[in-house]
């Protein structure tokens, strides 16, 4: 175990870290926690997995971040620009709109959801 002195904004910290097998380990466990969350929500696209291929456009995550909120419905029809899904990333809310005109095919996540870059929201007729 290695003790440290830390100074953030001014406060003092002393931390003790324990020595691990490298760098990899502790590096695993942060990411460990955010991408929990994702591998949970994949789970219900599989589950809808014929609803997902029924679409043959797929509108996906631009950046990582939080469903805000589903503004689109299953069976809706929607305009190129209109907002699909809203996502919040860095205190932003991000409209994910349609690519195209169609109907919406399949709402692949839910509000709540943590979503990675490229990750599938929805698909399009």
């Amino acid at each position: 175990m290695k003790s440290y002195t830390i100074t953030v904004n001014g406060n003092v910290y002393d931390v003790t870290v324990e020595e691990g097998t490298g760098s990899a380990a502790p590096a695993a466990a942060p990411k460990a926690a955010p991408k929990a969350a994702p591998k949970a929500a994949p789970a219900a696209p599989k589950a809808a997995a014929p609803a997902a291929g029924a679409g043959a456009v797929k509108v996906t995550a631009s950046v990582p971040g939080k469903v805000y909120k589903v503004e689109a419905s299953v069976g809706q029809a929607v305009k190129k620009g209109d907002s699909i899904v809203i996502l919040e990333a860095m205190k932003m809310e991000i409209p994910v709109v349609a690519p195209q005109d169609g109907t919406v095919a399949s709402i692949d996540v839910a509000a709540g959801a943590a979503v990675e870059s490229g990750d599938v929201l929805a698909t399009l007729n």
